[in-house]
């Protein structure tokens, strides 16, 4: 890579023409600041702010002591020299006839019929002055919350689960400020805190959700907002039991002044019951359900819950930017997540999940797998090395997901989506994956 220039903002104009002419791939890594610094004759903290400012561009991530890598699923466009930005581009393809347990989706044929309820939709000509919020939508958003414990009086609705995280985030923090993160997570939660110019704090978890003991340590570092996932975890499938949560309500209290912010991300087809953090004392807090896992990734509707405070920051900055999500978008996920007929189907949805899910762990465990995966669409799975695991797996005819990008501190695993897997091939894919982790053993996950 060529990389030229004696100042921070030089160095990184110089990465960011490297990256647009295609140089580095997604998830390369770039030269340690100790390499850079030598090579251009400058200060380690030069490079340092270099790359500081290519994060905060959401160009690059940081990956701890394995250094700083160009962010995942970014590349120059090939017919443009000099691109605005970098274009976000799909995950590698799959190999050809191999079973798709790699790209993170729900099973399409378990989605509601998008394209017969569009037709029963009655767009209105809305104008510019109009209430941002569908009234109908907020009411049941209002319901569905206080439902699973949540108080539902102030809503908002975005676009997507990071988006409403972002919105929360930068509503509170400054950059600099600390943010506690599970280990392992979304890569999206760990690149929207590192280009937000925050600084990610990372806490262990297990199958019953954060560790309090890790959770007290991270909050320690004077962390000024807390990530967390109340169920179906990405990309371990952890769900905070009831027991858990009572342990880390006790935590927080501790910590009146941090923001509480839990990303509900699979909602009513987790496959099991919410166990809130959220207390009536908390100061800044939210909730936010995307609809993305049960009707669908292309709708990008979500709703936020929060505090009075919170809400109305999120709202005020959203007036600024994209004022609103479409009234269409609205009263089409209001009528996929309310209509009584959907309502059964995503209960159905959400024990065919769980019954998938349940066929692989019991496979994986009757040959001597470790694995975890308690409610969601995702098994995580321990193991050695990644990349053997990965090529085994798909001369097997298996594409699977590397854990790399999901962990900071976490030793190495694999991620197998079974949102479609058929309980009928549980089977083959352990013989398989038990195969592929001989002839060593596999470490614990956290």
């Amino acid at each position: 890579m060529n990389v030229s220039g004696r100042t921070a903002a030089a160095i990184a104009a110089s990465i960011e023409r490297s990256l647009y002419a295609g140089e580095k791939a997604s998830g390369d890594a770039l030269p340690t600041v100790r390499e850079l610094a030598l090579t251009l004759g400058v200060g380690p903290a030069t490079v340092s702010a270099a790359y500081k400012l290519l994060r905060a561009r959401g160009l690059t991530s940081g990956a701890g002591r394995r250094g700083t890598r160009v962010a995942a699923g970014l590349v120059a466009p090939a017919s443009v020299v000099q691109p605005a930005v970098l274009a976000p581009v799909a995950q590698s393809p799959l190999p050809p006839g191999a079973v798709d347990l790699a790209t993170g989706n729900p099973d399409p044929a378990l989605l509601a019929p998008i394209g017969s309820a569009m037709q029963l939709i009655e767009p209105e000509g809305r104008l510019y002055g109009a209430e941002p919020e569908h009234p109908a939508l907020l009411a049941f958003a209002c319901s569905e919350f206080e439902a699973d414990g949540v108080p539902g009086q102030s809503i908002a609705v975005l676009s997507g689960a990071l988006d409403g995280i972002e919105r929360v985030l930068r509503a509170h923090l400054r950059p600099g400020d600390r943010v506690v993160v599970e280990d392992p997570s979304f890569p999206g939660i760990f690149d929207l805190v590192t280009a937000s110019g925050f600084i990610t704090v990372p806490c262990a978890l297990d199958d019953d959700g954060p560790l309090p003991h890790d959770f007290t340590a991270a909050l320690r570092h004077g962390c000024g907002a807390a990530i967390v996932t109340p169920r179906a975890q990405n990309p371990t499938g952890a769900a905070i039991s009831a027991a858990r949560a009572d342990q880390l309500r006790r935590v927080l209290r501790d910590f009146p002044r941090t923001v509480l912010v839990e990303n509900d991300c699979a909602g009513p087809v987790a496959g099991v019951a919410m166990h809130t953090l959220v207390e009536p004392t908390r100061q800044h807090w939210a909730v936010v359900r995307s609809t993305s896992k049960f009707l669908g990734p292309d709708l990008r509707v979500a709703v936020m819950a929060g505090d009075p405070v919170t809400v109305a920051r999120v709202r005020g900055r959203q007036a600024l930017g994209s004022r609103w999500v479409s009234h269409i978008l609205q009263k089409l996920a209001l009528m996929l997540w309310s209509d009584p007929s959907s309502g059964r189907r995503l209960a159905r949805a959400g024990e065919i999940y769980g019954h998938r899910r349940s066929a692989l762990l019991a496979a994986l465990r009757a040959r001597g797998v470790q694995a975890a995966g308690r409610s969601g669409f995702n098994v995580w799975v321990p193991v050695l090395d990644e990349a053997t695991v990965l090529r085994v797996m798909a001369d097997r005819g298996w594409a699977v997901t590397a854990g790399e990008r999901f962990r900071l501190q976490t030793g190495p695993a694999i991620r197998l989506t079974v949102s479609a897997l058929q309980p009928r091939d549980a089977d083959r894919l352990a013989r398989d994956l038990a195969d592929a982790l001989q002839p060593t053993a596999t470490p614990g996950i956290a």
